[in-house]
Order: C-alpha cells, then structure tokens, then sequence
C-alpha cells in the first residue's frame, strides 16, 4: 500500500455535488497518418501493453475510518481494463462545438471512488474522419506534470512504433486490508501530526515576515505597477465568474502557434509565460467590458507551479506549489499591459520565492482529511464564495508539452486541451499545453457564470495579432 499525500487527498476532499476534483484532456487524432485502420479496439489493445507503465490506471482507494488519516493506494484487486474504456461518438460529420459539449458534460460527471480513479472515451463519428479521446484522471492521482509524464509513455514518436516489451515482473494484486486494520494505521498517523505542524510553523513564520517587509519595500530590481502587491489588505474584485458554481459546465478549446508568441517574446523582451498571461489578461477584460463588468482594478491570477525535480519523475501524485499574480485588466493599452505583466510576474516570483517549496504540502498534510471534507461541505451549503473576499479571480496553469508530433496507433495528435476543474469562489479555468508548435487552450467555466465561453478562445486569438504587429511594426 501506498499512502496518498496530505496534497494528494485535499483533491479528494474538495468534491462536493458541484465541484469534481479530477482533470481531463481531450486529444484529436488523424487516422490518416496510420498504416491501418485506428478505432476503439486498436486504443484498448494499446493501452493493456501499456498498463504496467502507469502504475495510477490499477490502483484505487483504501479509506482510513473516520476520516482519521489521509487515505491510501492498493493495486485493484478487481481491476476491469474494460470498465475504464467507453467507445462512443458524435453525430457525423461532429463539429468542435458538439464535440466540445460531449467532452465537458462527460468531465462534469464524478468518478466511481470504488474503482481506479480514470476513464477514457474513444469518441469517433469527428469531421474529417478524425478520433479523439476524452481522458479523466483525479487530481489526487497526478499534477499537470505527472499527466504530460503519463501521455508520453501512452503516446509514441513515430507511427510505426515498436511493441511494448512486457514486465520484467507480473502485476501482482493487493489484499483490501479490513476496517480495523486501516483504523489502526490511522491512529499510528495521528501522532505524527504534531511534528509535521512544528515544520509547518518552523517555515512559515520567516517566511511571512519575509514577504511582509517585501510587501513594504519593493524587491530590488523588481518593477511594480502602483504598487498593487505592496499592500498586504489587496484582495480580488468581485466579477460575473466570482461566486458559488452549480454542476454545470461550458468548455471551448483552440490552439495559438508557439512561433507567433516567440516573435512577441523576443521583440519585446519577455518571456513566453508574460505573453500568455497577457494574452489571458486582454481576453479577460475585453470580456468583462463586452459584460460591463470590467473592475477599476486589476484582477488576480492563481498560477500552479511544479517543484517536481528528476528524482521524483514517473511518481505520479502532486509536487505543486501556487503563486498569485496581478493581471493588468485595467491597462487598455495591449503594449503596456504586457510590460505591466512582466514585472507583475517578476513581483509574482519574487513572492513566491520566499515561501518554502513545502509549504502547500506540508499545510495540507497536517488537516486532517475529515476537517478538509466538512469544510468543504459547509462552505458550499452556505455559499460562502458568494460574501466573503476573494484570494484570486481565475486559475491560469501553463503545462509544458513535447514539442514533436506524437501517435497512437500510427495515428497522428493533432491537439491536445486540457478540462481542468474549477471550484466554489473561481468559476473559470484557463489552462493551456504546449504540443507541436502550438499552445493548446482549454478554459472550461460555470456554465451560468461564462455562457459564451467560445468569444474568450477568440479574443485570445485576437490578443496575439494585436501584439504580434506591435512586434513586427
């Protein structure tokens, strides 16, 4: 057995009736490309030779009673491939739309907590004879990174891929140990807690004191726009996409050419993250004027950033950190806001910097699981999201991704984007994969909060020209 981090079980604990806690991708596929006709069964035979590759797709949960203990991993004594892998399609010839609607009402659906926390969809019947497929795995099994560490071993880099070589040692099943045994392990992992809140206490109190005399003095070398992070009171406008979410979903998806980005990254002196978050921050507010919901002052950002270093590849679960940057929606004007971005990103790091790298976890690994569920419970009965102030507006994650073509089956991706997940207080995700020469987006959204979601995927599009001929001029 294999106990789940405190990190790892937070994602768990957080589902309620209209929040999940996994993630989805959807990829698209051109047949074409392949020596032989690819469907459902050329995917499912793919995926059996590559089980034991990916340790996540067999195990499932083991709960510790009471809620005493964070919950652990054993390999599913039960595990049924063809219980994972749904075959269905879209009525042809299936547009982006339908498609799109298909993947999120599927995403928006929980995963079956008895069984291994994933499901793929192989959806057939596209417009030009293309497959996709529809992946959901829980945030408690993987982080962005482990997820691009996963679709490497399940895709190949050429067409005519050599077979997967077996195990060196056969899969072996674990005995679901009784409720009194995982009673016991409970209580033996409470008395470890202490500790773990001395460390957390250790780290972070330098650590704030730190980024309060930072909040004072602006960090040397660090440009700051009217000193919005200077002032330790600052805290997110209310917006249309702020407040508690139903179960409901819309989700729109579209890709931006990396080459277009680097031409505005090397023109005016950012880096290729500035410029996708300007992209998201000029999105944005032409979307909240277009609603007349524009705030006088800036919105702020939620951005996952990964500390999995080399040691910790193929470990599945999360080693995330977060930071929190301001989005320069008040700037009307495109340069100016993308130089505002800079230096907020470059505040945004700074900040972060002076947090120890352990602190998510260890904060999350010192709750106790059945503090974490009933909160989360509570909150969402009692709309709390909907009075209190808010610590960021919209979650905006950058995963990168190969930049070569991959297969399944000799059959080429052609895009792959992301269906992350959004909770109570953040109605909006902007999550993006770079793959090929493109960034692939994926924003999914309260579908009463962003109706039209689809005008976000084009005025990002819009972002870049306007920036693109700036650069070029």
């Amino acid at each position: 057995m294999r106990q789940l981090s405190g990190l790892d079980s937070s994602f768990l604990r957080m589902e309620t009736p209209s929040t999940y806690g996994h993630v989805a991708s959807l990829a698209i596929f051109d047949p074409a490309t392949a020596p032989h006709p690819v469907g459902y069964h050329e995917v499912r035979a793919l995926i059996e030779a590559r089980l034991h590759l990916v340790p996540p797709f067999r195990r499932r949960l083991v709960e510790v009673p009471l809620g005493l203990d964070h919950p652990y991993w054993i390999e599913d004594p039960d595990f049924d491939l063809d219980f994972h892998l749904r075959h269905i399609a879209v009525p042809p010839p299936g547009d982006r739309g339908q498609l799109a609607e298909l993947a999120v009402r599927i995403a928006a659906r929980h995963l079956d907590r008895s069984r291994p926390l994933w499901e793929m969809y192989v959806i057939e019947g596209l417009e030009g004879g293309h497959i996709a497929q529809l992946t959901k795995i829980h945030h408690a099994c993987i982080d962005g990174v482990a997820g691009a560490e996963i679709l490497g071993v399940l895709l190949d880099l050429e067409p005519e891929a050599p077979a997967t070589p077996p195990p060196v040692e056969p899969w072996q099943w674990e005995r679901e140990p009784s409720s009194r045994e995982m009673l016991a392990r409970g209580m033996l992992g409470a008395l470890t807690q202490p500790r773990v809140g001395m460390r957390l206490a250790r780290q972070s109190v330098p650590a704030l004191g730190s980024i309060m005399r930072n909040f004072a003095l602006s960090a040397p070398g660090v440009k700051k726009r009217d000193d919005v992070l200077s002032r330790p009171s600052v805290s997110a406008p209310r917006t249309p996409f702020n407040g508690t979410i139903t179960p409901h979903r819309r989700w729109a998806f579209g890709s931006l050419p990396i080459s277009s980005v680097k031409t505005v990254k090397n023109a005016m002196g950012a880096t290729v993250n500035d410029v996708v978050m300007a992209l998201c921050a000029g999105a944005l507010r032409r979307w909240l004027i277009e609603h007349d919901a524009l705030p006088d002052g800036p919105l702020l950002a939620m951005v996952p950033v990964s500390i999995r270093d080399d040691s910790e590849r193929g470990d599945g679960g999360n080693k995330i950190s977060a930071m929190v940057a301001v989005l320069p929606t008040d700037e009307a004007d495109p340069r100016r806001r993308l130089e505002a971005m800079q230096g907020e990103m470059s505040v945004a790091k700074h900040e972060h910097g002076a947090l120890p790298a352990t602190l998510l976890q260890d904060f999350a690994q010192f709750t106790p699981p059945s503090v974490l569920g009933t909160a989360s419970r509570v909150a969402a009965r009692a709309r709390l999201m909907d009075r209190v102030n808010l610590p960021f507006n919209v979650v905006i994650s950058n995963v990168p991704g190969p930049q070569l073509p991959l297969y399944t089956s000799g059959a080429r991706m052609e895009g792959i984007y992301p269906i992350s997940a959004i909770v109570d207080g953040v109605g909006l995700n902007m999550t993006l994969m770079s793959y090929n020469g493109n960034l692939d987006f994926g924003l999914v959204a309260d579908r009463d909060m962003v109706p039209d979601i689809w005008s976000l995927i084009d005025y990002l599009g819009e972002e870049l020209e306007i920036l693109e001929k700036l650069a070029t001029a």
